[in-house]
């Protein structure tokens, strides 16, 4: 048996040939636009064949009997048994011009390159795009009656089907798969597209909030799903029985999910928690269409579109399938697939094979280290609070990304020792002794900054402190409020006034103001503190609107407790689960790459909800809490401890903290 076959290299296309090669008597001719041998080699040793049994065909899919050269085709003629036609473009964000020219001049040639060479059947691999937004149930002996063929995708894959009904003297099969994934067992894909494009939105969700919180989600029409494994061998099967030319398959999930089970069934593979309620986002059809367009046409609407899109990194034109309208009838396909056992099989039990893979292999996150490198090169980064703790392990971290870091503290001998530290890694720190809470400091400090970097790009304001005490214990202490918001507030807020308008000059900059998860679950025992840290994000808000179109972007980070010397002094925190320095400056590293306005832990997102939509409930919550933990004392100095540092957890305390890890108690 004697194949062609296009898109040999292709996701589809690799797995097919190898089912073609498992066959003793079988030889692929496989068509190369460049004839490189070492990556024809590569494709042949996945095959697991010589090059005797996969040939490599130089040619081009947009010249005429796809550019293979008439000594080529004239070896071929009358030889091959049946060509596979599945070189395309798939991709919602690709050119249009270049999307109509592969999939239906590409088409066009491969139907005349098997007509010249005298094939004996042509295999062209449609798509159930080729129905458009057909309204209810597609069969498939159907064709001319696709509707909403706007998208060029759509339109050029029903347009690539119909020069093969139209043109094709060759006796013909057309497929029609559904959204192709991984393989079923595997996992293995090699590309972001259809339901992989809301794998990033899921994974969002899982860091934001507790696996246990309900969602509200979206509701939409049923998507068509099906492993690359199934394809491959339905399409392998149909194409060698005889009696079936002149016909399309329905290579479809009988069984399709809506869009919200979809989401469902990867949340759960991926340890997310469950869409629980759904908006059916078919309630836009009551929409007048007029209105409609007038809304979509608004540029303010649109921004904040392109803005969703680019946060969530979704192709522009993907909110426009979630209401998918079309069913694929594939009865007739199934009639012939089942008596060789091949079914498509359920998402539920693959789900995780396809997360698995993705989550190890695809993630964009994967590429943090190379990505954080390449944002941060020729950059400026200031740090207050840097000579310890958070902002000590942030800067080792940015510093070996390549950033110019600068660390700023009030302790001298810690900044030297944070430099020395550094440097036995291989790593430089820029070290400034200053107070940020003294104005003439401040200036200073701004000065010699701006004098010696000429400006900073990232500015993290992490300097802060911290007092745990009960309102009731702090009658006389009005300075523990006054000097708390001197430096969590009006220190970053100082700095970074003084740094603003050389930000503004270099555009393209950022500021991270370090907060806190007691501000979202208003912690008692913490007023002083998250009093400070709310004000600073308050203000951060309001900064950042006026700074949007200037380049200066803002973040706000809610850290849960970290284990640092912040919190050392209040030995409880010894046996609760707090986060590292060293995952803190993962947190602010991820900032740094994608300029989320706010970061949170999934239980301050959470804390922050109830705050807002049950305040009472919180509250009730929040004072269950001050009796479920002790008070502090206070020394001689001003420090705080507890009145017994030797306690440990009771069993009460110890089950909060595993429920609430990081949370302010």
């Amino acid at each position: 048996m004697i194949y062609f076959v296009t898109g040999a290299s292709g996701f589809i296309g690799k797995r097919l040939v190898k089912a073609l090669l498992s066959r003793a008597d079988a030889t692929v001719y496989f068509l190369m636009r460049s004839p490189d041998p070492a990556r024809a080699d590569v494709l042949r040793k996945y095959w697991g064949v010589t090059a005797k049994r996969a040939i490599a065909v130089q040619g081009d899919l947009l010249k005429p009997d796809l550019g293979v050269s008439a000594k080529n085709a004239h070896a071929l003629k009358g030889k091959v048994d049946h060509v596979f036609h599945l070189a395309a473009v798939y991709d919602l964000d690709a050119d249009a011009e270049i999307e109509t020219r592969t999939n239906i001049e590409g088409t066009r040639n491969a139907v005349r390159f098997a007509e010249t060479i005298g094939a004996r059947h042509f295999h062209h691999m449609s798509s159930i795009a080729a129905a458009g937004l057909y309204e209810g149930t597609f069969r498939e002996d159907m064709f001319e009656e696709a509707r909403g063929l706007d998208h060029p995708y759509y339109a050029s894959k029903h347009e690539s089907e119909g020069v093969v009904r139209r043109e094709c003297s060759v006796p013909w099969r057309v497929y029609r798969p559904g959204i192709v994934v991984g393989d079923s067992k595997s996992g293995e894909m090699d590309k972001i597209d259809g339901p992989y494009y809301f794998f990033g939105l899921i994974k969002k969700i899982r860091g934001a909030v507790p696996p246990w919180m309900p969602l509200v989600g979206l509701e939409g029409g049923r998507i068509n799903i099906v492993p690359v494994d199934f394809v491959v061998a339905a399409l392998d099967h149909i194409a060698h029985q005889p009696g079936l030319d002149g016909r399309a398959f329905h290579l479809t999930d009988p069984h399709p999910h809506r869009v919200g089970d979809v989401m469902n069934i990867f949340a759960h593979a991926g340890h997310a928690p469950d869409i629980s309620m759904r908006i059916n986002v078919g309630l836009l059809r009551l929409v007048p269409p007029g209105l409609k367009a007038g809304l979509s046409s608004m540029p303010v609407l649109r921004r904040l579109q392109a803005a969703l899109r680019k946060e969530l990194a979704l192709p522009k034109d993907v909110f426009t399938f979630l209401n998918y309208p079309t069913r694929f009838d594939s009865s007739e396909t199934q009639a012939i697939l089942e008596p060789a056992g091949i079914m498509v099989p359920r998402l539920d039990d693959y789900a995780a094979a396809i997360w698995d893979y993705w989550e190890r292999k695809l993630d964009p996150d994967l590429m943090t280290a190379k990505t954080l490198r390449k944002k941060l090169a020729g950059k400026v980064v200031l740090i207050t609070g840097g000579s310890s703790g958070i902002g000590k392990a942030t800067a080792m971290k940015l510093a070996g990304a390549g950033a110019t870091v600068l660390i700023v503290a009030r302790d001298p001998l810690k900044l030297e020792a944070a430099r020395e530290e550094a440097a036995a890694k291989g790593l430089t720190l820029h070290t400034y002794a200053a107070d940020v809470t003294h104005a003439d400091q401040c200036d200073a400090l701004v000065k010699q900054v701006l004098g010696e970097h000429g400006g900073v790009d990232v500015l993290i304001n992490n300097a802060g402190r911290s007092i745990r005490r009960a309102v009731a214990d702090s009658y006389d202490r009005m300075h523990d409020f006054e000097r708390t918001m001197q430096v969590n507030y009006f220190g970053a807020v100082r700095l970074t006034l003084g740094l603003l308008p050389s930000m503004v000059e270099r555009g393209d900059a950022h500021i991270i103001n370090i907060s806190s998860i007691g501000v979202l679950t208003s912690a008692p025992r913490f007023s002083a503190y998250i009093a400070s840290k709310a004000a600073l994000e308050a203000w951060t808000r309001a900064a950042a609107a006026e700074y949007f179109e200037k380049g200066v972007h803002f973040t706000v980070v809610n850290f849960p407790l970290v284990r640092t010397p912040m919190i050392s002094p209040t030995k409880i925190y010894d046996h609760a689960s707090v986060l590292t320095p060293d995952q803190a400056a993962e947190m602010l590293a991820e900032a740094i790459l994608h300029r989320p306005a706010r970061v949170a832990t999934g239980l301050g997102v959470f804390g922050g909800l109830v705050g807002a939509t049950a305040p009472r409930l919180g509250l009730l919550v929040n004072s269950v809490l001050f009796q479920l933990f002790p008070d502090t004392a206070t020394k001689g100095n001003g420090a705080a401890a507890d009145r017994a540092p030797e306690q440990h957890l009771t069993a009460e305390q110890v089950a909060f903290s595993t429920l609430f890890p990081g949370v302010h108690v």
